[in-house]
């Protein structure tokens, strides 16, 4: 459940962040790849924070949310880099 709702967030994230950046378009083509880029820096950072929650306070091994990791990172980011690709 908690895997879902950080996708979801993650997921979130992305649009208003991609919203925000086609207020800008028009002034400055390349905002798509720099809102893009900032989401996936910014994401990262909630992953690693997720990944480090899970280790020191729920008592779980680092290997066993890694894969959490990857799958809470890798499904947004692939979208957004998908969603960079489209828009411009």
């Amino acid at each position: 459940m908690r895997t879902l709702l950080f996708l979801s967030a993650g997921l979130m994230l992305l649009g208003s962040m991609l919203v925000l950046a086609r207020l800008f378009v028009a002034h400055y083509p390349a905002v798509i790849h720099w809102a893009a880029g900032g989401f996936l820096v910014l994401w990262l950072l909630v992953c690693a924070v997720n990944l480090w929650v899970g280790v020191a306070r729920a008592g779980y091994s680092v290997a066993e949310e890694l894969p959490i990791l990857l799958l809470n990172f890798a499904v947004p980011a692939s979208v957004a880099l998908l969603l960079a690709w489209k828009l411009h």
